[in-house]
């Protein structure tokens, strides 16, 4: 019975215990799982006897323990108290189970605390385990209750001396009123950060931990109380001596806010991260020859459809969307403006030189993308903003490196892998052109034969296709190239030309810069200013550790940001490349000197295009369209009067049919290829026989008239029309072809000869075929020949012969049984 009632209270009391608990994690706010004090000691909301009894959010007991779901005596083995100096210890319960939701100093959850100097405590469970021998779960990132971005920080490099200005904003994100609180700064325990990868790890820290310094004493800002949703800003400024800086580097920079009094004095409330650069005047590095691409590139927008007139002919776009851009404060426009004298390398499309050369001269916007009818198209109002923006680009660009990418820029690797090499001698012709157009447009000698593999990615299948097309230079990543010489462990810094087998040369840029810059979607205006810091700030600190990486030696470093800039993108890019080139880490240089004495090198031992990137990619069904259209747009060709103008724009609408821009929207690509399709099967569709059903033969001879409509917006030239009997010895077509002609948008009757013999109905077949290779062209049409009074004279002549015949054949019967 003892043994009895001692089982059931040990029953009692567990329940009681996870009973406990649960009201504990429901009564705490979302995020309000644990509280870090301001010297890196974690605490958590407490759960007491009573509720009553619970501490307030966030509060530590006045002797400093933690009270991490601390329980009295009467619920003793659920969790413990943490002892004065920090460190958390574990109840004895029987398992042997740690508590669950502390984060470490890597930002996930584990069965352990964090000691005041940031190093972690486990449980005694297996490594990695929870008490049951499990794999144990992942907990997300910590959440304070207050979120802290950063609008500016000034100087954006330390030199010497002077202040560090800090402004920003802060924001209670919990359920509850914060109160009176402080905002300070740490500037990174192990000083300047060594290599790349060590600002990654700083970037993706998410608690306090020992890592992140102590607090500058002294040097605070006060925030008084902000009521739930409450947001409030904030300016800091502390002098730069007291930030105790060792030398030229990266620092991490972390902006906390602490509660300032009460019970819970010293409990850090949030936080945010970044980069801090430094460089003193009296440094020494050797600068990075660096060169910056500007890309000046937008999706297509002009289709294959054209509207003839009497006096030109006139291209139709999908949508008019390039008249915002090109406009004052359009993003195409602004570009151009941005880039005006700064030491870039521009890279152009020819193919968006075109359409803005198009939309100057006069132009349509179909009612639908990819609408077949022009007559319905609207007048284009863009015409002034293209001139406007040529006019500002061709002032940009003078004097200036010049890349002419490939027309339309199409997505070599999608290419290489899809099955594009039917569509190989279309885009290498229209690759050679692609120069002469930005050459006579902007009045530069651009320089071509210049690919640009979508993410830099590059492997063997996309060099010879590259190759193929005439390319010779392919920009990479130096993620995926390597250098017989190179000085830095995997290439990510030491960039530059390499010479690969089979005569291609990679011009590797900056993987990690590059990758920042893509993934960066800063808003414009207020909104984005923490976004744009944050880019600004990591990218000063991946320069000046790429310099430092080895200080001495005379390197290369290329800087590729997004085909399709964000402003915000552009405006960051410029000033990190002023900010450095004024301290003296960066140093700019050109493309032909970037390329200049490439080293031999070869693609690494893997597949260089990642998995991640095929599901973006131009699908092998929509290439394999794209070939079939080129090959109606030659059948197409035979027949035209004036060939030259239509199969030049359906040539450039197939190039823009594979463009790189696609990527971005499969969706759009999908649209845009069916445009083209629909307008090829409709301009072949309008080259047709009407149908007839019975036409009547009087007499011997007649002429059957067959009506050739034709549809197409210029005259018809290059086919002939067939008609056949199914009966000749009763009807048969003396004309064995006739050659038609068509004037544009008109119907035309040809008239075939006929010689009937006999009254009676005929089915004829009448077919058009091209006059260069004899092949059909379109549907046959058949119809009746209702042959009736056929003159007795034919009658008569056709009865005679044969009474002829019949006595010729008894004639020679005859003499042959004389003999």
């Amino acid at each position: 019975m003892g043994r009895g009632r001692t089982y059931r209270r040990a029953v009692v009391a567990t329940a009681t215990t996870i009973l406990a608990a649960i009201t504990s994690m429901l009564s705490t706010p979302a995020g309000a799982a644990a509280m870090v004090l301001a010297d890196g000691r974690e605490v958590h909301g407490a759960a007491m006897a009573t509720a009553q009894d619970r501490v307030p959010y966030g509060a530590v007991p006045a002797n400093g323990r933690g009270a991490q779901g601390a329980t009295t005596a009467r619920r003793r083995g659920a969790h413990s108290a943490a002892p004065a100096n920090g460190l958390e210890t574990r109840a004895a319960t029987p398992q042997g189970r740690g508590h669950y939701g502390a984060v470490p100093a890597d930002g996930h959850g584990a069965h352990g605390g964090t000691t005041a100097d940031g190093r972690e405590a486990r449980a005694a469970t297996p490594r990695g385990r929870g008490s049951d021998g499990a794999p144990m779960a992942r907990a997300p990132s910590r959440r304070y209750p207050v979120s802290v971005e950063l609008a500016s920080l000034t100087p954006a490099v330390i030199r010497q001396g002077g202040e560090l200005r800090i402004s920003g904003r802060v924001t209670n994100t919990s359920g509850r009123r914060v109160g009176a609180a402080r905002i300070g700064v740490r500037i990174g325990a192990s000083g300047a950060i060594d290599t790349r990868g060590g600002l990654a790890t700083v970037a993706r820290r998410t608690p306090l931990t020992r890592a992140d310094g102590p607090e500058v004493a002294d040097r605070t800002a006060r925030l008084a109380p902000l009521p739930t949703g409450a947001e409030r800003g904030f300016r800091l400024t502390v002098p730069v001596p007291d930030l105790e800086l060792d030398g030229a580097g990266a620092y991490a920079l972390t902006v906390q806010v602490v509660r300032a009094d009460g019970a819970g004095a010293g409990a850090v409330l949030g936080l945010t991260r970044t980069h801090l650069s430094a460089y003193p005047d009296a440094t020494r590095l050797e600068p990075l020859r660096t060169t910056v691409l500007w890309p000046v590139l937008d999706a297509p927008r002009m289709e294959a459809l054209t509207l003839r007139t009497q006096d030109s002919v006139l291209p139709v776009f999908r949508d008019d969307q390039l008249t915002a851009a090109f406009g004052p404060g359009g993003r195409l426009r602004r570009l151009v403006e941005m880039g005006k004298g700064q030491p870039v390398t521009w890279v152009l499309d020819p193919d968006l030189i075109v359409q803005a050369r198009a939309m100057v001269a006069g132009y349509r916007v179909a009612r639908t993308p990819g609408d077949t009818d022009p007559q319905r198209a609207t007048e284009g109002k863009g015409g002034e903003a293209a001139a406007g923006w040529l006019a500002a680009l061709r002032a940009a660009v003078r004097g200036r490196e010049v890349v002419a990418l490939p027309y339309a820029d199409p997505d070599l690797a999608s290419l290489a892998r899809g099955g594009g090499a039917p569509l190989a001698g279309l885009l290498r012709r229209a690759s050679r052109t692609g120069r002469s157009v930005v050459d006579r447009a902007l009045g530069v000698h651009a320089r071509a034969g210049v690919g640009w593999p979508a993410g830099g990615e590059l492997d063997d299948g996309i060099a010879r296709y590259a190759k193929g097309l005439g390319l010779d230079t392919v920009l990479a990543s130096g993620a995926g190239v390597a250098s017989a010489g190179e000085l830095v462990s995997e290439g990510a810094t030491d960039d530059g030309a390499v010479s690969l087998e089979g005569g291609t040369t990679a011009l590797r840029y900056d993987a990690a810069i590059a990758a920042q810059l893509f993934a960066s979607h800063p808003a414009a205006g207020a909104s984005g200013a923490p976004a744009r810091l944050r880019l600004r700030q990591r990218l000063l600190a991946e320069t000046l550790t790429a310099a430092r990486e080895l200080p001495y030696a005379r390197r290369e470093l290329v800087m590729v940001p997004p085909r399709r800039m964000p402003l915000a993108v552009a405006r960051v890019l410029l000033t990190v490349v002023a900010e450095g080139r004024k301290a003296g880490w960066l140093e700019p240089a050109g493309f032909a000197a970037a390329l200049r004495k490439p080293t031999a090198g070869r693609l690494r031992g893997f597949d260089g295009y990642p998995l991640a990137r095929h599901a973006s990619e131009l699908p092998p069904a929509l290439l394999a369209v794209v070939v079939r259209d080129r090959l109606r747009m030659r059948a197409l060709a035979k027949v035209l009067s004036d060939a030259r103008a239509t199969t030049a724009s359906v040539r450039a609408a197939l190039a823009r049919s594979v463009a790189t821009a696609w990527r971005a929207d499969q969706a759009g690509a999908a649209s845009y290829q069916r445009g083209v399709s629909r307008y090829l099967t409709a301009s072949i569709a309008s080259v047709r026989l009407v149908p007839k059903s019975t036409v009547v033969v009087t007499g011997g001879s007649a002429t059957i008239p067959v009506t050739v409509d034709n549809g197409l917006q210029q005259g018809l030239t290059g086919v002939e029309l067939r008609v056949l009997s199914s009966r000749p010895e009763r009807l048969t077509a003396r004309d064995r072809a006739m050659p038609v002609q068509a004037s544009r948008a008109v119907s035309r009757t040809v008239r075939i000869r006929v010689e009937a013999y006999a009254n009676g109905p005929v089915r004829l077949t009448a077919q058009l075929y091209t006059t260069t290779d004899g092949r059909p062209w379109g549907a046959p049409m058949t119809f009746t020949a209702d042959v009736r009074s056929v003159p007795s004279g034919a009658v008569i002549f056709v009865l005679g012969g044969t009474a002829l015949i019949v006595l010729a054949v008894a004639f020679r019967l005859r003499r042959t049984r004389t003999r």
